[in-house]
């Protein structure tokens, strides 16, 4: 097949769904050409190497200056800041372009921040015919439920008040996105009835009626919508959704066990630590969990190892040395890395991952990761909610402050139960989680939505 894929970051290894989507699905056979945008020299690079696994990458400059002028024009108007912020002009013009010009079968856009290029491509035609491309969005996550959580849970004054300066409006443009593309994608269950209902609560008739998301309420919206439907896609409120679990994989030959000793007593927290997220899973780890650890292994050491940590997080490496001297053990320790080329030796010497998120959307790929390592797992209910795991069997899951620390030091004083984790969420991966079986899952999706649209077109 030939696939465009629009994506509005450089797909990398931290960006690893599209990343790893585009390179195998160029690894079975199909022609992958690439429209992304970077904003860093580094991104640049990175979007150069992506050329190695793929037939074609364009890749255009997003000033840094741009999402920020993109988010205040934004601003007096129903779209999301989301939805507008990677939006790039030169971008639209050369996906113009590439599909006047092109014989694509399959446009896939990636995120609500990509969602714009999607519905422009719905407008475009081939010169040579008049059958555009099916095109599929991949949304990845729910942002409206994440916004959601993040207005009552999120770290810090700011990360809330962007969450509610931009959730009623993505409620909206979500459910009524959903309407507007051959197929939508979504890594978990939860996320994809989370867009149901949005989609539910934007055709729904009164202003007052509450639904669920989870257990998350949300105030049913007016039905009046400031979005006109695309003709290409007149779905009705009483259609059927095009909404599809697609959930994320591990690279198997990339993240396995290593043969090297593990400390005794190192715990380690990966991720993007700009994200509120992450933030907030980093600050309760520290303040609610480790000083319950430390009464009782004091020469316990954390690792937050991640990029861009904000300062909330850089302050917290400051307070090992105040520990050390509270608990009278030089080895009780706050590591904060920053950026690091390759997060596989931290996970290879580290004798547990902890994932204490407290709110989330999608698959926590730190979890994925580290079972695929063979280091055993102990997360909160959030971190794996959108996976098949079992308590007990392929990791540990720990509710409460209290239970997650005695539950991280079973495992510290047990090494027989390390290896026993270790082994099963490395098997739990494997079965579940592969790249391949994904990719082959998403060429499955590809070849369903091209034979819909021969009986429709």
């Amino acid at each position: 097949m030939r696939v465009l894929f629009i994506v509005p970051y450089v797909p990398n290894l931290i960006r690893v769904r599209p990343y790893n989507l585009i390179r195998h699905l160029a690894a079975r056979g199909h022609e992958v050409t690439v429209l992304t945008l970077w904003s860093t020299e580094r991104e640049r690079a990175e979007a150069e190497a992506l050329k190695q696994h793929c037939h074609r990458v364009v890749a255009l400059p997003l000033p840094r200056w741009r999402p920020l002028w993109n988010c205040l024009r934004a601003l007096p108007t129903s779209t999301p800041l989301q939805a507008m912020y990677c939006w790039q002009p030169a971008l639209a013009r050369r996906l113009d372009f590439e599909i006047r010009n092109s014989k694509f079968e399959i446009a896939h856009v990636e995120h609500l921040r990509g969602a714009r290029y999607g519905l422009a491509a719905s407008n475009l035609r081939p010169v040579t015919c008049d059958l555009r491309p099916a095109i599929v969005w991949d949304s990845v996550d729910c942002i409206s439920l994440l916004f959601e959580q993040a207005l009552q849970m999120g770290p810090s004054l700011g990360s809330r008040l962007k969450a509610w300066l931009d959730l009623e409006r993505t409620r909206r443009y979500e459910g009524w996105l959903v309407t507007q593309f051959d197929r939508v994608l979504v890594t978990s269950p939860v996320d994809g009835k989370a867009l149901a209902q949005l989609y539910q609560v934007t055709w729904g008739h009164g202003d007052t009626e509450t639904r669920r998301h989870g257990d998350t309420e949300t105030a049913r919206l007016s039905p009046a919508l400031p979005f006109s439907l695309s003709p290409h896609h007149p779905i009705s409120p009483s259609s059927p959704l095009p909404i599809t679990v697609l959930p994320n994989g591990v690279d198997l030959d990339y993240f396995k066990p290593r043969d090297v000793p593990r400390d005794s007593a190192t715990l380690v927290l990966t991720g993007k630590m700009s994200y509120h997220a992450n933030v907030a899973a980093a600050l309760y780890l520290v303040h609610k969990v480790m000083p319950l650890i430390w009464a009782q292994r004091p020469d316990a050491k954390l690792c937050i190892v991640g990029k861009d940590p904000p300062r909330e997080i850089i302050e917290l490496k400051a307070q090992s040395s105040k520990l050390q001297s509270e608990i009278r053990n030089p080895k009780s320790e706050i590591v904060v890395t920053g950026t690091v080329p390759d997060v596989r030796p931290y996970l290879a010497q580290a004798t547990v991952a902890v994932c204490p998120v407290l709110y989330s959307a999608g698959i926590q790929n730190k979890v994925l990761e580290a079972m695929a390592m063979g280091l055993p797992v102990v997360a909160t209910p959030q971190s794996c909610a959108a996976l098949k795991v079992t308590n007990g069997e392929n990791i540990l899951i720990a509710e409460e402050s209290e239970d997650f620390a005695r539950q991280v030091l079973k495992l510290s004083d047990d090494e027989g139960l390390r290896e026993r984790m270790g082994r099963n969420g490395r098997r739990y991966v494997e079965e579940h989680h592969d790249w391949r079986d994904v990719a082959q899952r998403l060429e499955e999706i590809y070849q369903d939505v091209m034979e819909r649209r021969k009986w429709t077109a």
